[in-house]
């Protein structure tokens, strides 16, 4: 299971079933990419795992020039100097964790710590493996020791992005509450109604309201723009 948060409105961007394997995080980033507005470039944070940063060079990268005396020029692929990257590295001994550290692979510390003061302190996945749990919590196939089989990848990939729906615009979400400027009476003797409660799409900006399921399901999607060739 492969996913992508944003951290700040806890929106989830991109939910993908595979192996861990290149192609996979390649996937899973062009879809990030892909619903990003034109020319953002936000500060990613993931585990050490090597093909995120290949990912991201891949879709972030640019042909530079590198002079050499009395040698030919030479083009490389470097990463835009937009592109900030920080990894969370985990160590294990006799699989138990030992030590967490961060490092930076593309752009500098003090650019990451910048971003940073808006979620957080440090560099973390936390927002991620939560989701992670909630994934597979309403996902019967990803239930870990669970007595359901997964009759496909596809399968599975369907389901995972139905949750992802359900968890952008019908859950609310506790962290993302906001107070009443007024607390609104309640029927019976109940006590006021002090918080608004919102869900990840509505602190997004995509959402005015939190969707019941039936919205979910019955929404029409407007069909894909695509260029007509002339």
């Amino acid at each position: 299971l492969w996913g992508a948060i944003d951290a700040e409105s806890k929106l989830l961007l991109a939910v993908e079933i595979g192996d861990r394997s290149l192609a996979t995080a390649q996937r899973v980033v062009h879809t990030v990419v892909s619903v990003l507005a034109m020319g953002v470039v936000p500060l990613f944070v993931s585990d050490q795992l090597a093909a995120y940063g290949k990912a991201l060079l891949t879709h972030y990268g640019e042909w530079v020039e590198q002079r050499r005396e009395g040698r030919r020029r030479k083009r490389r692929w470097m990463p835009l100097p937009a592109l900030r990257y920080a990894q969370v590295v985990k160590r294990r001994t006799r699989r138990r964790l030992v030590g967490v550290t961060q490092r930076v692979v593309y752009g500098t510390w003090e650019s990451v710590r910048e971003t940073l003061r808006a979620v957080g302190p440090r560099v973390n996945t936390s927002s991620i493996e939560r989701v992670n749990r909630t994934l597979r919590a309403h996902v019967a196939a990803l239930v870990r020791r669970g007595e359901h089989v997964a009759k496909s990848e596809a399968g599975v990939a369907r389901q995972a992005v139905l949750v992802q729906g359900y968890y952008n615009l019908c859950l609310p979400h506790g962290s993302l509450r906001e107070e009443l400027p007024r607390p609104i009476p309640t029927k019976g003797t109940g006590s006021r109604k002090k918080w608004r409660q919102r869900t990840p799409g509505m602190a997004a900006g995509i959402a005015d309201h939190v969707w019941k399921m039936s919205e979910l399901l019955l929404f029409r999607v407007p069909p894909w723009r695509q260029q007509v060739a002339v």
